[in-house]
């Protein structure tokens, strides 16, 4: 079994191989702000709410790190790109670095469309109406291909262990990951859900803590990739994660459930109509204050230690380095907790949400 993971992950890493082309390109030329210190920074100066949005943004490309001569190295990551003229194309994103255009495409560098790749002419003229539809694999992507192969990895072997030692005391990863899927099944799922619905939903409970927990703790983590990438950070994958829970709650919803919306016991009929649409509001705002919040405090954990990082460049002293050190340790040890809470935390409500839905009324 372990063997067959293995080559899993191997074939799929060299699948991927021939679109991500590391590269080494010229700080004058990059992109990207932080980049191009050696050229342009020293013209116009640090400026740090670039430094920081540049990080916590999505990308098509992945910055590792800035040599002394004032080269970059970079992951190019694959563009898959769809258009009714050109219909499918993949090339690899550093194609369309330095505003090069490729196969009638561009990456736009500034404005409104910065970062999204549009049809461009010979002559560099943008076609804002017509966008082709884009499944890159950007940063974030990769990010969460990432995090997702490493959590099947890890419950892979897991089962493999429990095959071969039963249950038993745990022992190796399991004395790691045991205690936490307790911790999901008797402190979220059951008080939630009640043993009559924990199981059904433990799944998707489960997948969702562990999803959050590694992207959160895989973003905290300042080297290569597949670390450093802000996922959580990012407002489309928790909107999906929001949907999925608001997806289930809806489908699994009681017949008690739907008539609290629209029949809200003991309300005079004459309220219903100011309170039905106050019910639905109220189904759409929980699946959004789930989507906001995970965003909001991921992003700022990284806004705060980034922030702390710049001021050694902005006060342009090395005096302050040690200082500024000791407070981005500290932050992210407290980031380390609140990666694991965020992950706690959306499980949770996520629990509670659906339980209130599939829990039929008692007489």
């Amino acid at each position: 079994m372990k063997k067959k993971i293995w080559i899993s992950v191997i074939s799929f890493i060299v699948f991927l191989l021939p679109f991500f082309t590391l590269a080494a390109q010229e700080g004058e030329h990059s992109a990207h702000p932080e980049k191009t210190r050696a050229g342009s920074e020293a013209e116009k100066g640090f400026n740090p709410s670039e430094f920081i949005m540049d990080h916590i943004s999505d990308s098509h490309e992945w910055h590792i790190m800035t040599l002394g001569n004032g080269k970059n190295v970079v992951i190019y990551l694959p563009v898959i790109l769809w258009s009714k003229e050109k219909g499918l194309s993949i090339f690899s994103s550093g194609k369309l670095a330095h505003g090069h255009i490729h196969n009638g495409y561009m990456l736009v560098e500034e404005g409104e469309l910065k970062g999204r790749i549009v049809n461009a002419g010979s002559d560099g003229s943008v076609d804002e109406k017509n966008l082709p539809l884009d499944f890159s694999i950007t940063k974030a992507v990769a990010g969460m291909l990432f995090a997702a192969l490493t959590g099947l990895i890890l419950f892979l072997l897991l089962a493999r262990s429990y095959r071969k030692s039963g249950i038993s005391h745990p022992r190796g990863l399991q004395s790691f990951l045991e205690p936490v899927i307790l911790l999901v099944r008797d402190d979220i799922a059951i008080p939630n859900l009640g043993h009559e619905h924990y199981e059904k939903f433990m799944p998707y409970l489960l997948t969702a803590f562990f999803f959050i927990l590694i992207n959160n703790i895989f973003g905290l983590v300042p080297f290569p990739p597949p670390f450093g990438a802000n996922v959580t950070g990012n407002i489309a994958v928790t909107m999906v994660l929001a949907v999925f829970t608001f997806t289930i709650t809806t489908i699994n919803g009681s017949r008690t459930y739907w008539k609290h919306i629209f029949a809200t016991p003991g309300v005079p009929f004459w309220l219903l109509p100011i309170m039905i649409p106050v019910e639905i509001i109220g189904m759409f705002s929980k699946p959004f204050a789930l989507m906001i919040r995970l965003f909001a405090n991921i992003t700022a954990g990284h806004i705060i230690v980034l922030s702390l990082i710049a001021l050694i460049f902005i006060f342009e002293s090395l005096w302050l380095a040690p200082v500024s050190a000791l407070f981005v340790i500290f932050m992210d040890c407290l980031e380390t907790l609140v990666a694991f809470l965020q992950a706690y935390v959306f499980t949770l409500l996520s629990a509670l949400f659906i339980g209130l839905a599939v829990k039929e009324e008692h007489h």
